[in-house]
Order: C-alpha cells, then sequence, then structure tokens
C-alpha cells in the first residue's frame, strides 16, 4: 500500500492548531493537530446534511444558503445541486489554504463547486457571520468541528451555545432552517435548540452511502 503523504499545512488563525492535508493514491485526509477531520471516502453525511437542510427551502425560488464549513467541498456542491439557478451558495471557511486546497487538488472530488458562479467564498469564521449577518439566509448548513461536542478547537462551542443558536435564529429568514451535522446524537442538545424556538427533527445518517459510520443530521426550523 502508497504511504501516506503530508501535501501541505497551515496554521489556523487565531488559533493554536495546526491543519494537514494528506493523500494515499485516491484518498484525502484533513486533520486538524492530527486528528482526523474529514475524508473524501467518507462524505455521505456531509452530502445528507445539504439535502436535508436544502430540502425544506425547496419552494424559495432565489434561496439563499450560507454553508458553515468548505471542508472537501461536499456540502457545497450538493447545496448548489439543489437551489436551482438563481439559489446562492455561501460558504464560510476560516482557513485560506482550504479553499486553495479545493481549488487545487480537492477540486475534483466533488466536481469543482468553488468553479460555480452561484457560490460565494467568505474568508471568514461562521461565528462572525451569524454575529453580524439578520435575516440573510434561508437555510444554514453547518457542518463544523465534530458537532455540539468539539474535538479540534474550542472556539467552535460557541456555536452550538444558547447564544450560538439565537445569532444563527437571526441569521435566519422567516421560515429559515438550520441544519446540524454531528458525530453523534446530543440530546441536551436538542433540548437546547427547543428553548431557541426551533422545531427540531434528528436524521440518522452513515458516512458512506448508507454503510460506515453512524453520524446525526439535525433539521431545525422556525
Amino acid at each position: 500500500m502508497n504511504p501516506w503523504v503530508t501535501l501541505d499545512s497551515a496554521p489556523v488563525p487565531g488559533g493554536r492548531e495546526t491543519v494537514t492535508l494528506h493523500q494515499r493514491g485516491h484518498e484525502y485526509h484533513i486533520k486538524v493537530d492530527g486528528h482526523l477531520l474529514m475524508s473524501n471516502l467518507t462524505h455521505s453525511s456531509e452530502i445528507d446534511l445539504a439535502e436535508l437542510g436544502c430540502g425544506l427551502i425547496k419552494a424559495v425560488k432565489a434561496p439563499s444558503v450560507l454553508v458553515g464549513g468548505l471542508g472537501m467541498g461536499f456540502t457545497l456542491r450538493a447545496a448548489l445541486d439543489r437551489v436551482g439557478p438563481q439559489g446562492k451558495v455561501y460558504v464560510s471557511e476560516l482557513l485560506p489554504a482550504v479553499v486553495e486546497w479545493n481549488r487545487g487538488v480537492l477540486a475534483p472530488l466533488a466536481c469543482n463547486p468553488l468553479a460555480d458562479p452561484r457560490s460565494v467564498v467568505v474568508l471568514q469564521d461562521i461565528a462572525h457571520i451569524l454575529r453580524t449577518r439578520r435575516s440573510a439566509y434561508d437555510a444554514i448548513l453547518q457542518d463544523v468541528d465534530n458537532g455540539p461536542e468539539g474535538l479540534t478547537m474550542k472556539a467552535n462551542d460557541w456555536l452550538y451555545s444558547d447564544e450560538g443558536l439565537a445569532a444563527a435564529a437571526g441569521a435566519l429568514r422567516p421560515k429559515g432552517v438550520l441544519a446540524l451535522w454531528s458525530a453523534k446524537p446530543n440530546k441536551h442538545f436538542v433540548t437546547r435548540m427547543r428553548k431557541a424556538g426551533f422545531a427540531v427533527a434528528e436524521h440518522p445518517v452513515r458516512g458512506y452511502k448508507g454503510r460506515g459510520a453512524h453520524h446525526i443530521v439535525w433539521t431545525a426550523s422556525l
């Protein structure tokens, strides 16, 4: 078997963590301080995130969608495939290096979603966007860290707090949808979403085409 090769690394702005890109043959991994964050071989649940979230706004003629975290582009591609010709998908990405990887070696994996004119990269932390944008999006698709029980960056915990959920609700348009990916169920977080005014549905998903690791996607509607 071919050995893993480290293609690139980049520091997280304002943090101590380092993000690295690795390749072994046709397999790619993105890691944070050695912890596996994503792989191109297990991305079905990232597509499910977009399908479930955008499926609830399909009646909107020209939807505005925010994707939290570019990753390898699979959620962005799936969202673009579902918003129609007049839709726009904004993707919040904190690391310029991840954007460059998706314009380069990772581009073919998700059919180069950044080349689609309906996609707009915003080089900002999604937390800043949620704090400063009001009634801007019909759907927010959030795939940050491992979900409410963060693994890699402590600063991400704010997104799943009462304050973070209130900010997300404020950034949504009437009848908007917040869809969130999680590595596992979390009853306390579901309760927190409902207290924030969301109607919540929990969807079990799998990591790869109906098999692989079990994950969760929540759809939270206003």
